[in-house]
């Protein structure tokens, strides 16, 4: 997936409100993509890209159904190009000693955060995780210098907004720490290792 001019991401609280809004969304603009799903904890993704007038129309016309059953919501007219990688799984080991992690309430949040981050500092995304498996929270890893990792972090936090649990920023990783979270993000699957 690659993102043109503009993202945006619906988070729904109801499964037929965001079926619904979808449907409205693709109705009323010409977009790039779309990508719908369910995420736990039973709440329904939009993602949407393509040009900024376009990406606006279809928010307005989300709203027009379904505004009421919105969670949480994002916006980015101009989304950093490690974003587009980070969202469809793609893991970065990234350079640097220290590590920085945010954490969400929202899948939402999480993505506003890592956009923030990345425009504001030089830190690689080295991962985001969303929803699933992690009722319904989101988190990245950033990695590189400390004092560029300390700043994407304070970005990303502000940026998260309401959605925002928590952040740390590790200094200098310990290699072990390093191995484990470059292997499988599942603690079922490092155990069985």
């Amino acid at each position: 997936m690659s993102f043109t001019a503009a993202i945006a991401l619906l988070e729904f609280g109801s499964i037929a409100a965001g079926i619904e809004a979808g449907d409205a969304m693709v109705k009323r603009a010409a977009l790039d993509i779309i990508r719908t799903g369910t995420v736990q904890p039973g709440r329904y993704l939009v993602l949407v890209g393509g040009e900024v007038g376009q990406v606006e129309e279809a928010l307005a016309a989300a709203d027009g159904v379904a505004a009421s059953y919105v969670v949480d919501r994002m916006f980015l007219p101009d989304p950093h190009p490690q974003l587009a990688s980070a969202l469809t799984g793609t893991r970065e080991a990234g350079d640097g000693e220290s590590l920085g992690v945010i954490e969400t309430d929202s899948v939402a949040a999480i993505i506003r955060a890592a956009d923030a981050g990345l425009k504001g500092a030089l830190v690689t995304l080295r991962e985001i995780f969303l929803a699933d498996g992690l009722g319904g929270k989101g988190y990245l890893l950033f990695r590189g210098p400390l004092v560029e990792v300390e700043a994407a972090v304070e970005l990303g936090t502000a940026r998260a907004g309401i959605g925002l649990i928590g952040s740390r920023v590790i200094a200098q990783l310990h290699d072990e720490m390093d191995e484990n979270l470059a292997a499988a993000g599942r603690f079922a699957a490092r155990v069985g290792e």
